[in-house]
């Protein structure tokens, strides 16, 4: 029975949990996730989407501060594991831990590395315009995502795709893979590959500010952008009303490429609609939206309040 210590907090790394507690020749000695922290409006503390499932399961659970602590380090070392698995954790580990295990620490990443490194690889994939992205397998060094690869799995970014829905199918094909490889791993089927030299990039963190549109920019870039940022942080304009501006969040938009406008700018807006000029030819039909402090809408219901026309303009200036 391979002992294997599992860190992880986030929801994406929900899934692989699961996944090892249902593998046969697997036992999940321990769970590894960040501290709880204050959330909502009364903050709260909330257990990680990670803590959440391990209780569930009557796995036991360490919340160290930071993972770099050597009272911590010894701690995991007095547990033996054979391996240990690690998806969205949020804290780069230190060699000492990454050591402790006999056949180290495979980390569940979001992307074909070398691409993508980082803090946001989802979100990025889709911002960028990327006709497919992928889960990579990596045995861990004490880099940033520069550990060897063992094994990949590839999945299509379809144009209904957001940050929401590749994340949840990535986070399936990345438990199903991570599953399947250890095995073959462990068992010296399997050459670790070193990550190539050309193609690395870096998925920066993302803010709430990335979220705000430039109308000033092309539609399809703008279209790659607002899918990537749903549901968070979202993406945002504003609206002049009695020149003071008001927020609205844009859901859910579909790029117009045969309609032209100025930046910004209505072209036109009915129960079809809300259709945006952009930089250049193309537009963007905004199809859900949301008036801060108001409910999500579609465009219909938006307009029966709030009526729009022709040449009215969404501002990137608050």
């Amino acid at each position: 029975m391979l002992r294997v210590i599992f860190m992880g907090t986030a929801e994406l790394a929900c899934a692989s949990l699961e996944a090892l507690c249902d593998a046969a020749g697997m036992e999940v000695i321990a769970v590894v996730t960040q501290p709880d922290r204050p959330k909502g409006r009364d903050l709260k503390l909330q257990p990680s989407h990670v803590k959440q499932v391990a209780l569930q399961k009557n796995l036991p659970v360490l919340q160290p501060q930071r993972a770099r602590n050597e009272e911590f380090v010894e701690q995991l070392r007095a547990l033996k594991p054979d391996l240990m698995a690690v998806a969205a954790y949020g804290q780069i580990l230190p060699q000492a831990m990454l050591d402790i295990p006999q056949h180290g620490c495979l980390n569940v990443h979001t992307s074909l590395l070398p691409k993508y490194r980082g803090a946001a690889p989802i979100q990025w994939a889709i911002i960028d315009g990327e006709p497919e992205t992928g889960v990579t397998i990596m045995k861990m060094d004490a880099g940033l995502d520069t550990g060897d690869i063992l094994a990949m799995g590839r999945t299509p970014i379809a144009p209904e795709d957001n940050a929401q829905t590749l994340h949840d199918r990535l986070a399936k094909l990345g438990a199903e893979l991570l599953v399947k490889t250890i095995p073959d791993y462990v068992a010296g089927k399997i050459a670790p590959q070193k990550q190539p030299a050309e193609g690395a990039s870096y998925a920066r963190k993302i803010e709430k500010e990335d979220g705000l549109l430039d109308w000033t920019q092309p539609a399809r870039v703008l279209w790659n952008r607002i899918r990537g940022f749903t549901p968070w942080p979202g993406a945002f304009t504003y609206q002049l009303i009695e020149n003071k501006p008001r927020l609205l969040k844009v859901w859910q938009v579909v790029l117009e490429e045969n309609a032209t406008g100025e930046p910004g700018a209505i072209i036109s807006a009915d129960k079809s609609g809300i259709i945006v000029g952009c930089c250049g030819s193309g537009a963007l039909r905004i199809l859900t939206l949301q008036r801060e402090g108001s409910r999500r809408m579609t465009a219909q219901e938006f307009l029966a309040g709030n009526p729009l026309h022709p040449g009215d303009k969404f501002s990137n200036l608050r």
